[in-house]
């Protein structure tokens, strides 16, 4: 006579055994939140040093004797660097150390904004503005990845959303810090910093905004990675998600 199988104790111990590893594969509240906050620390230092060289154009125009065209080269260099070098980083996150890229994503757009006060033509300003673009399009795909790895998927909209503040954050920052560090160099002249010498507001504004990312960059060494969660069947992997693939889809759907 037939009889209906059971699902062996074995089987159901290892289901829940499954379960509670997978559970545990996530780092503490703490750590996962201590791990937001500094990348939104970061997000917004990036949108300071994103949006405040606009906050400069003409005192900037008027020492290095730009051209309209050349200041709108200027303002676009940022952008047609972050869009494109945005899809190799992509790339690059799903497969390096992200603490260690964005360390150095850091650390490469504060330099660059340094770099930026520092520049005595238009060259020289183009290449660092696409510096920018270049360390800040490592922040935001390797964000993503970090709280995809810290956080149940339920628990995700909170700390992807505490991220995201920081664009207004950033924004308003950048145009109260340039409009108080300027109106105080302006008041008294040309400021001095050690190893830059004599400068200029606007330079001494970049600079002065620029500098504390490195401390920043620094900082994010000590942090510790969540470990990368696996897919959990075949069918969450998907074919074809290469660096070629990413370029084919842009090339097939750019209308």
């Amino acid at each position: 006579m037939a009889t209906t199988s059971e699902p062996s104790t074995q089987s159901i111990s290892g289901a829940k055994t499954a379960k509670v590893v997978e559970a545990s594969a996530f780092p503490s509240a703490t750590a996962g939140w201590t791990l937001v906050v500094m990348l939104t620390i970061a997000y917004i230092f990036s949108f300071v040093d994103r949006y405040i060289l606009g906050l400069l154009v003409e005192p900037i125009k008027a020492e290095v004797s730009l051209t309209d065209i050349e200041i709108g080269w200027l303002l676009s260099a940022f952008t047609l660097i972050y869009g494109f070098v945005g899809i190799f980083m992509g790339w690059m996150i799903d497969r390096g150390r992200r603490i260690w890229i964005v360390s150095v994503g850091i650390a490469l757009w504060s330099a660059a904004t340094v770099a930026t006060g520092m520049a005595k033509n238009f060259t020289q300003l183009f290449a660092a503005r696409m510096s920018v673009g270049v360390g800040e399009a490592t922040l935001s795909p390797a964000t993503v990845s970090m709280i995809g790895d810290s956080f149940p998927p339920e628990k995700r909209g909170t700390p992807i959303a505490f991220y995201s503040s920081a664009l207004p954050i950033g924004a308003a920052l950048a145009s109260l810090l340039s409009a108080g560090i300027i109106a105080w160099a302006a008041a008294g002249g040309s400021q001095t910093l050690p190893w830059f010498g004599d400068l200029s507001p606007w330079r001494f504004t970049l600079i002065v905004v620029g500098l504390p990312g490195v401390v920043l960059a620094i900082a994010f060494l000590f942090l510790k990675e969540p470990t990368r969660r696996p897919a959990q069947t075949s069918e969450d992997i998907i074919s074809g998600s290469g660096f070629s693939d990413a370029l084919k889809y842009l090339f097939e759907n750019f209308a």
